[in-house]
C-alpha cells in the first residue's frame, strides 16, 4: 500500500468512523412518519395530517423521496440503519471533496479531518444530510469546471432534478452556480479593467465559461420543475427563511454561539481562512475567495449553514495554507527514504492496525442498547408512554422540540400543537406558541381557542410552573425530563 492511499483511507476511515454515531434528532421522527404515511398510501402527502393547529392545510414538502428512503432504512435495519446511511452520506461527501483539495497529503488531510469536525453538528437522519452530500457533488463538478470545461458539468441539472425531491436545500445548488458565475464575472472584469486584455479578448477568454455556467443554471431551474409539485417549489426556500420566529426561538437558524464546544472548529476555519489569504504565496482567485465570504457570511447569520461552510472552505483552505506553509519548510529537513517494499507491507500494517480500534468504535453505534439510552436520554419516552396508557384527553400542548416524537409515538390518537416543519407554521403560529409556553401574557387565551386539555413540557418550562401552581390544573406525571398536566374539569 502506497502512502498516498494510506494517507487518503486514513482519512476517510476517520470521517466514517466519526460519523457513525446516533443520528436521530428532534426532527428524524416526523420524516419517519411521513415516510410510513407515503409508502401506507401510496400517494405523497399534499395536507397537512399530523398537526392540531394546521390539520388538513396544504402542505408541499420536497423531501418525499428522502423521507421514504429513512423509513425504508429504519424499517429494514432498524436505528443502526439509519446511523450508517447518515455515515455513508457524510463519507461520500469528504471522499468527493477530497479529490478537490491541493497541496501536500497531509496538509489536505488536516484541512478535511478539520472540515468534518466542522460539519460534524449537522450531522443526522433527516433530509438535510442528501443536502449535504450533493452539495459536496456540486462543489466537486464546479471546481473540475472552473480547472478546465467538463462535460460532467451538465449533470448538475439531473442532480437537481433529484435534489428537488429530496431536501428543500436544493436552493444550495443554485447559490454554489451563482457564485461559480460572480467570481468568473469578476476575473474577467478585473483582467479587462487592469489592461491585461481588451473587452473583445476578455469575452472571448470568458465566453464559453459564462455560458456554460449561465445554461446550466438556466437547464437546472427546467429541471427543477421534475417533482410532484411542478414549479411552485421555485418559492419554497424563499417561504422558509421568511419565518421570522424561526431566529428567534430555534437554535439551527440562529447565529452560532461560538462559547459552545461544537461551533470553536468552525471559528478555527475561519482564523485559519485569515491565515490562508495573509501567507498564501499563489494568486487568491475571485472565486474562491467569492464562496468562502458567502458562505460564511451565510453560517454567521444561522448555524445551519456551518456545514456548508465547511464544505467550500477547504479547497481554499488546503490551497493557500500548503502555499504559506511551504515558507517554513527547511531545506534538507527530509529524512532518509523507506525501500518501497517495506514501506508499502508499514503501511498496509498500519491501516490494519488503526482499523482494529475504529471497527469497535464504528460498532458501538449499531448496537439497538446505545440507541435506546440514547433516545430514552433525549425523549420523553417515559411520559409519551404514560400518555399512551393513561389515556388522557386531548388537544395536547406540546413542546416545540418534542413535537416530532409526539408525531412517531402517538399518532393518530394525539396531534401536535406545533413541530419541527418549520415550512408548514407561520409566525402566527410560532408566535402563539412561544407565548404559551413562556406563560406571557394571553397564554391562557391559546389554550382556550385551541382547546388544550392535556400539557406535555419540560418541568422547567414557565408554563409548566405556572400551571403547577394553578387550581385549574393537576400534575398527573412528572419526571426529571417531562411533565404531564391536565385540566381539571369545570365545576
Amino acid at each position: 500500500m502506497s502512502f498516498r492511499r494510506l494517507v487518503f483511507l486514513l482519512t476517510i476511515l476517520a470521517v466514517f468512523t466519526m460519523a457513525v454515531r446516533v443520528s436521530v434528532d428532534s426532527d428524524t421522527w416526523w420524516h419517519l412518519r411521513a415516510g410510513k404515511t407515503i409508502l401506507d398510501q401510496g400517494a405523497i402527502l399534499e395536507r397537512d395530517p399530523y398537526s392540531l393547529t394546521r390539520q388538513g392545510e396544504p402542505w408541499e414538502y420536497p423531501g418525499w423521496l428522502a423521507e421514504i428512503a429513512l423509513y425504508g432504512t429504519y424499517n429494514l435495519f432498524g436505528f443502526a440503519g439509519l446511523n450508517l446511511l447518515t455515515a455513508l452520506a457524510v463519507t461520500a461527501a469528504f471522499g468527493m471533496l477530497w479529490r478537490v483539495l491541493e497541496g501536500g497529503l497531509l496538509l489536505r488531510s488536516a484541512v478535511l479531518l478539520l472540515a468534518a469536525i466542522t460539519s460534524a453538528v449537522y450531522w443526522s437522519a433527516r433530509p438535510q444530510i442528501f443536502s449535504f452530500t450533493l452539495s459536496a457533488t456540486y462543489i466537486l463538478i464546479l471546481e473540475h469546471e472552473r480547472r478546465s470545461p467538463s462535460r460532467l458539468l451538465w449533470l448538475l441539472p439531473l442532480l437537481m432534478a433529484l435534489w428537488v425531491n429530496l431536501h428543500g436545500g436544493f436552493a444550495i445548488g443554485f447559490i454554489l452556480i451563482a457564485l461559480y458565475l460572480a467570481g468568473t464575472l469578476i476575473s474577467a472584469v478585473l483582467d479587462w479593467n487592469q489592461g491585461r486584455l481588451g473587452f473583445q479578448r476578455t469575452w472571448e477568454r470568458y465566453r464559453e465559461r459564462i455560458l456554460r455556467l449561465v445554461g446550466v443554471g438556466l437547464l437546472g431551474a427546467v429541471f427543477l420543475g421534475l417533482n410532484p409539485h411542478g414549479f411552485s417549489m421555485l418559492s419554497y426556500p424563499f417561504k422558509t427563511v421568511s419565518i421570522g420566529a424561526l431566529q428567534s426561538y430555534i437554535q439551527e437558524w440562529q447565529t452560532p454561539d461560538f462559547h459552545q464546544a461544537q461551533v470553536q472548529p468552525f471559528l478555527l476555519m475561519m482564523l485559519l481562512s485569515i491565515v490562508a489569504i495573509a501567507g498564501t504565496k499563489r494568486g487568491i482567485k475571485p472565486t474562491g475567495l467569492v464562496l468562502l465570504l458567502a458562505f460564511m457570511a451565510m453560517a454567521l447569520m444561522a448555524a445551519r449553514n456551518v456545514a456548508l461552510y465547511a464544505l467550500v472552505a477547504a479547497p481554499f483552505l488546503a490551497r493557500h495554507l500548503d502555499s504559506a506553509a511551504s515558507r517554513l519548510v527547511l531545506p534538507g529537513a527530509r529524512g532518509q527514504p523507506v525501500p518501497e517494499r517495506r514501506a508499502r507491507v508499514i503501511n498496509l500494517v498500519l491501516f490494519v492496525v488503526l482499523l482494529l480500534p475504529a471497527s469497535f468504535k464504528i460498532m458501538i453505534p449499531l448496537t439497538p442498547g446505545t440507541n435506546e439510552e440514547a433516545i430514552r436520554k433525549a425523549f420523553p419516552e417515559a411520559a409519551v408512554e404514560y400518555l399512551r396508557t393513561a389515556e388522557l384527553p386531548g388537544p395536547i400542548f406540546n413542546s416545540y422540540n418534542w413535537g416530532a416524537y409526539l408525531i412517531w409515538t402517538l399518532y393518530p390518537e394525539y396531534l401536535s400543537f406545533v413541530d419541527g416543519r418549520t415550512d408548514l407554521f407561520d409566525d402566527e403560529l410560532l408566535r402563539q406558541y412561544l407565548i404559551t409556553w413562556r406563560a406571557q401574557e394571553g397564554w391562557r387565551d391559546v389554550l382556550d381557542r385551541w382547546g388544550i386539555a392535556t400539557v406535555l413540557l419540560e418541568p422547567d418550562a414557565p408554563l409548566s410552573r405556572v400551571l403547577a401552581e394553578s387550581d385549574d390544573w393537576s400534575t398527573v406525571f412528572a419526571d426529571d425530563q417531562a411533565v404531564v398536566l391536565t385540566r381539571r374539569p369545570e365545576g
